[in-house]
C-alpha cells in the first residue's frame, strides 16, 4: 500500500486548505491588481472564506462539508448574478495561482491544481465577453 499523498487533501490537510483560502481572500482585499475581483464580493468576506473552505476541502478529497451542509455542489448557480467572462475568470485564477505560491503548497499540490482550477473557474464562467469588452462594443455600436 502506498504511503504517497493521492490527493490535494492528503497533501494539505485542512489547516492547509483554509490557510490557501484565507491567503486566496487577503490577496484580494489587499492587492490592486485584484480590485475588481474584490468588487465583486459582498464587503464582509467572512461567509465567503468559510463557504470556500468547505467547498475546496471536498473538491480536493477531503470530507464533503460544503455538501452536507448545502445539498448541492453545483457552482454555476450562485455565480449567475455576477458578470464573468475571460478576464474576471483568469483575474479570479490569478488571484487564486498567487495564493497558491504565497501559502506554501508545495509544488505537487500546486501541479495537482493548475488545470482543474482553470476547469472549474471557466465552468462558472457565464459570458462570452469581459464586462469592459462588451462595454467598448456596446459603446462603439
Amino acid at each position: 500500500m502506498s504511503t504517497t499523498p493521492q490527493t490535494p487533501y492528503q497533501i494539505l490537510g485542512e489547516d492547509g486548505i483554509r490557510t490557501l483560502v484565507n491567503t486566496f481572500y487577503d490577496l484580494m482585499e489587499s492587492a490592486p491588481e485584484h480590485a475588481a475581483l474584490r468588487r465583486m464580493h459582498a464587503k464582509d468576506l467572512t461567509p465567503m472564506r468559510e463557504k470556500l473552505a468547505e467547498y475546496l476541502i471536498g473538491w480536493m478529497g477531503g470530507p464533503p462539508l460544503y455538501a452536507d451542509k448545502y445539498g448541492t455542489v453545483c457552482m454555476t448557480e450562485p455565480h449567475e448574478p455576477y458578470w464573468i467572462g475571460p478576464e474576471e475568470r483568469d483575474q479570479w485564477l490569478r488571484c487564486m495561482y498567487q495564493a497558491l505560491e504565497q501559502s506554501n503548497t508545495p509544488p505537487e499540490a500546486i501541479d495537482m491544481l493548475r488545470e482543474p482550477l482553470y476547469r472549474v473557474a471557466e465552468a462558472v464562467r457565464n459570458r462570452p465577453n469581459s464586462r469592459t469588452q462588451s462595454d467598448d462594443v456596446i459603446a462603439s455600436g
